[in-house]
């Protein structure tokens, strides 16, 4: 197909969306480009008209699954609101959309990809209570697949927060928000394995502050991730149990990685200003 495949940014004002009406087309969306071309093939806007800061520039994951009896090119992505998706890579068609966590703005996305949006679920000038908050369900933290499993697996925010919207002067090269958002208590994180197919959750490992820490998953059965308490952990990639977990002393905002270095095989991940390495099983350094 030789595309690619890239999320777009949320207009602005961010929170004030009197003032830009209508969908804001391609913005909080995924494109589809002609690598050879840059033509546009295909779009998906996730958030139309968005006016909680939820951009969609999280990672995408594409891979190639059984749907309906078929052989599927899809594309997944946890995005920003709180919403999983699986797309048809091929044609941006929507395949599946689920909340992964919390959501107050929106209860499912309709049959023409639209989400159905939930009364409350505005920034105001009062301030209205929203989940998920401005960094989202989940953010720019990797998240992974494993084909063996056929599990997507994120780092999942549970957070809500109050956001309020006014009206701002445009000033070039400033800000222009239109608004905040305020966090409405502490919030959990959570690593969570989720059926791309159905967009259910299988699995949860519940965390104590929410995290944006990136994923790892093993052809071995693994999925490595960090949280902001500065814990690394090894979870069974079949149902979430953790099988072993290293305090490394700072938050981990960083995926861990896994290398091949002088026949041994590392898991890799930067804390605070170092870089840990870890032996697996039968590469004990």
């Amino acid at each position: 197909m030789n595309l690619l495949y890239w999320g777009t940014g949320n207009p602005a004002p961010d929170l004030l969306g009197e003032v830009r009406k209508g969908d804001n087309l391609y913005t909080a969306s995924v494109v589809a480009l002609d690598a050879d071309t840059g033509r546009l093939r295909w779009h998906y806007q996730f958030t139309p008209h968005d006016t909680r800061d939820w951009d969609a520039v999280q990672i995408p994951v594409l891979a190639d699954i059984n749907a309906a009896g078929a052989r599927r090119k899809v594309l997944m992505l946890a995005n920003r609101n709180g919403f999983f998706y699986t797309l048809d890579r091929t044609n941006g068609k929507l395949i599946r959309a689920r909340p992964f966590i919390q959501t107050t703005w929106a209860h499912e996305v309709d049959a023409d990809g639209r989400p159905v949006e939930l009364p409350g679920g505005q920034p105001t000038e009062k301030g209205s209570v929203i989940c998920p908050d401005v960094t989202g369900g989940t953010n720019w933290n990797s998240p992974a697949f494993n084909p063996a499993t056929g599990l997507f697996y994120v780092t999942a925010r549970e957070t809500c927060a109050t956001f309020y919207a006014w009206r701002q002067e445009f000033i070039e090269d400033r800000d222009f928000f239109g608004g905040t958002g305020v966090r409405a208590g502490r919030g959990y994180g959570a690593v969570r394995a989720i059926d791309p197919l159905t967009g259910a959750v299988q699995w949860e490992a519940k965390q104590f502050t929410p995290s944006v820490s990136g994923l790892l998953t093993t052809a071995s059965g693994l999925v490595f991730g960090g949280d902001a308490d500065g814990n690394l952990t090894a979870y069974d990639a079949r149902n979430g149990k953790i099988l072993w977990n290293f305090q490394t002393g700072a938050s981990i905002l960083a995926a861990p990685v896994t290398v091949m270095i002088g026949g041994k095989q590392l898991v890799l991940i930067g804390s605070g200003s170092a870089l840990f390495a870890f032996g697996l099983p039968g590469t004990r350094q």
